[in-house]
């Protein structure tokens, strides 16, 4: 656990200044870059809802600082009852990443005093500041021991595949998925990165592939249709993606297209490694068919940017992700180590061993 010392905590989207919270508005890169304010729960939510900030972890470091500003909101009146439509409307803010609701629940926990008894006013509300930055810092320290545990898995000498953005933008620093590929072209260990483009909100075109020209790791972008082709070349050593939920067996759900790059990975005897920090474990969830899969707008998939590009009446199924079943999966990564092949009996194992359960 990383200890918090002052009350301005900042990763490459999210800042807190304890007193109001700013997101990066994820919508506009990389063409522009706009800090936006949120002082309560309810714009906050909007802010995940309408995708201002995206990504598991983020969202739940997200979700923490919004109980808090409810909390400040409240002030001499805040307690646990109080606070209840604030949990509410960040809950309903997006349903599949657990992360969201991981971290609204140990902030609820924080409610209760050690004996039992239950905090409010300025005690509850400097109790709960402290722990959602510890969530934040927490996050980033686990990505770079998330990291250490996934480069080895990477044939060296070969460039990686990746989908979505699992990186700074995606966390509290660093990165899961992205955040091993950073450490593994540190390490030279990899020659570059593909990077599927992500229909349809885009976020390996405009932040993944920002993110690594950022630091100077070679990247190509294609489009997502691309990937079967790319794979044939017999360049791509590892496919390597994030999760926003995975389940006791081992199922992972992740951004829409994960499963056509798992399927396809198989077929041309690719590695397939899903990173994540352990809070997107749901025990719970005995398998991916218990996932609440989010089905966003229709106009998302008519339109790019707000310009149409399909016909208005079009008819669109549109869901913001899907499952991959563990048997594709050849490692999960968490920050306590590596899932290999993984199943319900090496999940629970790996969970008892974290002492998470």
């Amino acid at each position: 656990m990383t200890t918090i010392k002052n009350s301005a905590l900042h990763s490459p989207a999210i800042r807190w200044h304890g007193d109001r919270l700013e997101l990066l508005d994820q919508r506009l890169l990389p063409t522009q870059s706009l800090w936006l304010n949120y002082s309560n729960a309810a714009d906050t939510a909007d802010a995940i809802r309408n995708m201002v900030v995206r990504g598991a972890p983020a969202i739940g470091i997200t979700a923490a600082y919004g109980v808090v500003l409810a909390a400040r909101a409240l002030g001499h009146q805040a307690n646990r009852s109080a606070l209840q439509p604030a949990f509410d409307v960040l809950a309903n803010s997006r349903p599949t990443a657990v992360n969201l609701f991981w971290a609204l629940q140990r902030m609820a926990k924080l409610c209760e005093s050690g004996d039992g008894n239950a905090l409010e006013g300025q005690a509850l509300i400097e109790k709960l500041n402290s722990e959602a930055m510890q969530i934040h810092a927490d996050d980033q320290a686990m990505n770079h021991r998330l990291a250490s545990f996934g480069v080895p898995l990477l044939p060296a000498d070969k460039q990686v595949y990746t989908h979505c953005n699992t990186g700074a933008l995606a966390t509290g620093g660093h990165g899961t998925a992205l955040g091993i590929i950073r450490s593994a072209w540190a390490a030279q260990r990899i020659t570059g990165v593909v990077a599927g483009e992500t229909r349809p909100w885009m976020q390996g075109a405009r932040l993944t592939s920002w993110e690594l020209l950022q630091d100077n790791i070679p990247v190509t972008l294609v489009v997502d249709s691309a990937a079967g082709h790319v794979f044939k070349s017999g360049n791509i050593g590892a496919v390597i993606v994030g999760a926003d939920r995975i389940t006791a067996n081992g199922d992972a759900a992740n951004k829409i297209g994960t499963y056509n790059l798992a399927v396809l990975a198989r077929y041309h005897n690719i590695p397939f490694i899903v990173a994540a920090p352990l809070s997107t474990i749901d025990p719970a969830l005995a398998s991916g068919d218990s996932i609440d899969i989010e089905e966003r707008s229709s106009n998302e998939v008519r339109c790019i940017q707000g310009v149409t590009i399909a016909p208005e009446n079009v008819p669109v199924f549109n869901p913001a992700f899907d499952v991959t079943p563990a048997e594709l999966i050849s490692a999960i990564v968490t920050e306590h180590g590596v899932i290999e092949r993984p199943d319900t009996v090496k999940m629970a194992t790996h969970l008892a061993l974290a002492g998470t359960r």
